[in-house]
This record gives C-alpha cells, sequence and structure tokens, in this order.
C-alpha cells in the first residue's frame, strides 16, 4: 500500500477494540481496502506465534465470515510493517492487497486469481543490491545472489498454493524484508509469512475473487501497547 497508508489507518481506527460495540471484526477497522472480500490474520499478542486465519464478504451494509483457520506467523512474532527488518523472523502488520497467486501445484479448481506456476528456474529475490528486490525472477539475474533469494521449488509443501503478500512491494524498501507470503503450513512457525493448513489454502484460492478486491489484514487481538488489530 501507499507510504503513510498505515500510519494513517492506524490515527483513524477505534481503540480500544474490546471498547466497540459488538459486531464483526472488520466492523471495527478504519480500513478494509475498499473491496467486498477481506482476509484476516489476528495473534493473540505480537509474541505469538500462532493465532487465526478468517475470510470475510461484505454483503450489503454486513461483514459475513466465510471460513476459518488455525495461523502460524513469524518465529519472532509480529511487528509494525514499517518497523520491520529483514531476517528478523517477524510477521508485519498491516493491510496489504494481494497482487496475484502462485503454486507448485496447479491452481484447485475455481480458482479466478491471476495464478503463476512455480518452475524449475523460478526464485524471489531477497538480495537488497539486486535491481530485482522482492520480485519473482525467471531466471535468477546475475545481481541476485543465490544465498538471498528463495527457490521457489524448493519448498514443495509450503508453496504449493500461495498468495503474494503485498508487503514492501509497490516501492521496496532495502532492508525491509521480501517474500511475504500467505502459503500452506510448513513444519512450525514461519521466517515472517502467514501459513494456513493445506485445505485452508486452497479453500481461500477458490474463494478470492479479484474483482471484489480482497486485501490481508495482518494484526494483533491484544489492545495494550498499539498492537491491536483495529489500531494499525
Amino acid at each position: 500500500m501507499r507510504p503513510g497508508a498505515v500510519a494513517l489507518a492506524l490515527a483513524a481506527l477505534l481503540l480500544p477494540a474490546f471498547a466497540a460495540p459488538p459486531g464483526p471484526l472488520p466492523d471495527r477497522m478504519a480500513d478494509t481496502g475498499g473491496g467486498t472480500q477481506l482476509i484476516t490474520a489476528v495473534a493473540p499478542d505480537t509474541a505469538a506465534t500462532t493465532g487465526t486465519v478468517t475470510w470475510w464478504d461484505r454483503k450489503g451494509d454486513d461483514w459475513v465470515a466465510a471460513g476459518s483457520a488455525p495461523a502460524r506467523f513469524g518465529a519472532n512474532g509480529l511487528v509494525a510493517g514499517d518497523r520491520r527488518k529483514q531476517g528478523t523472523d517477524t510477521t508485519p502488520t498491516g493491510l496489504y492487497r494481494l497482487p496475484y497467486a502462485f503454486g507448485i501445484a496447479a491452481p484447485p479448481p475455481g480458482t479466478a486469481y491471476r495464478y503463476r506456476p512455480v518452475r524449475a528456474d523460478s526464485w524471489w529475490c531477497q538480495d537488497n543490491g539486486s535491481r530485482a528486490y522482492n520480485r519473482w525472477t525467471e531466471p535468477r539475474p546475475a545481481d541476485c545472489a543465490a544465498s538471498e533469494a528463495e527457490h521457489l521449488i524448493s519448498y514443495g509443501k509450503q508453496y504449493a498454493h500461495a498468495l503474494v503478500v503485498g508487503f514492501n512491494y509497490d516501492r521496496p524498501v532495502r532492508g525491509r524484508g521480501a517474500g511475504i507470503f500467505l502459503h500452506v503450513n510448513g513444519e512450525g512457525a514461519t521466517a515472517g509469512c502467514v501459513s494456513v493448513p493445506a485445505d485452508a489454502m486452497r479453500a481461500i484460492l477458490t474463494w478470492a475473487d479479484p474483482a471484489a478486491r480482497p486485501h490481508l489484514a495482518i494484526g494483533t487481538s491484544d489492545t495494550g501497547g498499539g498492537t491491536a488489530l483495529v489500531r494499525y
């Protein structure tokens, strides 16, 4: 999202969360991305590595949950997206667009999102010195060191199906982080992504409608210390 948008949203949202009238979480957020679909990824607090992902549809004036699943976050918890540092194994909080889907496996039947197949030469560059920083590349360019890139096909379980999260994507800030996805669970906490069980990831991809402009909102349910989801 554009620079400063998360900070503006933070200033505008209701607080504390539990003082708000009962209702769906999206109703307590100042910014849901402007579309009629939303995914929320909520951890109990910034030190947590697990929580819940819920996907929502806007129906008239109401937000209705279409599904939910247990979620995993970074091994070192969550941190505000504009303060995140690369290599810290933290998940960035904020509201992000979802540019496209990808996967090693074929897209689930009914997938409407643009879906990019992972090939043997598919890489995600995380090299701060590369012109391809925080971008998919095929093949890996010479200025992107293999040690500073993810060879996507090597993550057969996690990247069977995934969505690119627009964190630090449109105007990448070097050193903030690259390669943040919503993907299938691995063996434990992530390196900064949000992950869900395989069946949930497939359900999200068959549900997501690009015309509905879905966004991913990542945050916490803890109202202390400015970390609550409704206080981006």
